[in-house]
């Protein structure tokens, strides 16, 4: 979860201009297909952003939602501590993949602004 939180925040810190990021598609070998290959660069970024405070504050106001929902009185108390181990097993896994490729996915689209950026200065130089 560090990685992603410091990989947001050096994105927020380069991305000084986010309206660059428009028109401008991942490259294919970066692209994770999950994430929606027709989505630009700053459809992303806005989504990369939006998600970072959902991380930092984790999911209490999700879990506050589902305190209601036990009435399983009938389970034995070994068969629900270890179908908990296992859930909770399977939900850390998951959210560690969700946090990696987050991760890549900020990443790159860092790269890529820094890319665009160095562009735009070759420009302005050989238009100089």
């Amino acid at each position: 979860m560090e990685q992603y939180l410091s990989a947001t925040e050096k994105m927020e810190q380069e991305v000084m201009f986010p309206s660059l990021l428009r028109g401008v598609f991942p490259e294919q070998e970066g692209a994770d297909p999950a994430t929606g290959g027709n989505t630009d660069l700053y459809e992303r970024y806005q989504l990369l952003k939006s998600i970072k405070p959902v991380v930092e504050k984790g999911l209490a106001s999700v879990t506050d939602q589902s305190h209601g929902d036990t009435d399983d009185d009938t389970v034995s108390a070994e068969d629900t501590d270890s179908n908990l181990e296992e859930r909770l097993s399977h939900h850390v896994n998951g959210l560690q993949q969700v946090l990696t490729d987050l991760t890549k996915n900020t990443k790159a689209l860092t790269r890529r602004y820094s890319q665009i950026l160095e562009e735009i200065h070759l420009t302005d130089d050989h238009s100089s």
